[in-house]
């Protein structure tokens, strides 16, 4: 897969975890519970960190940031599916849950599949900020 498809398609994995985020965000039972609110503010902080190197079409830095970030959206996504529950039984947060541990596992399957040119660094140690 080429860093340009990978982009695009993260764009859209991206996209729903967005809207798991705006679910987070604005349902009641999550206003109080710091954990919960963690969980959007982890999933907004992911994709705004991606998004000026999107926005400049530095497709590099995209990828590398986005798998510098991507352990941070890993715990978020185990956090939310081992306190859901906890929150609501209701079927929207089980929901939420399968769709940003959805997202996470599709970030990793792309990231995986993504050919880098020769000499394009990929360690976190090589970004300036992760």
């Amino acid at each position: 897969m080429t860093p340009n498809d990978a982009v695009q398609r993260l764009n859209l994995v991206l996209a729903h975890a967005w809207m798991v985020r705006n679910f987070l965000k604005h349902a009641d039972e999550v206003q109080e519970d710091e954990a919960m609110l963690d969980v959007h503010r982890t999933i907004f902080d992911v994709i705004r960190a991606v998004e000026p190197s999107r926005e400049r079409g530095d497709q590099a830095e995209y990828l590398r940031r986005l798998g510098n970030k991507l352990p941070k959206l890993r715990k978020a996504a185990e956090a939310l599916a081992t306190d859901f529950r906890r929150v609501s039984s209701h079927t929207n947060f089980e929901m939420a849950s399968l769709s940003l541990t959805g997202c996470v596992r599709e970030i990793e399957q792309i990231l995986a599949a993504v050919r880098l040119p020769p000499g394009v660094p990929t360690s976190e140690s090589d970004s300036p900020e992760a």
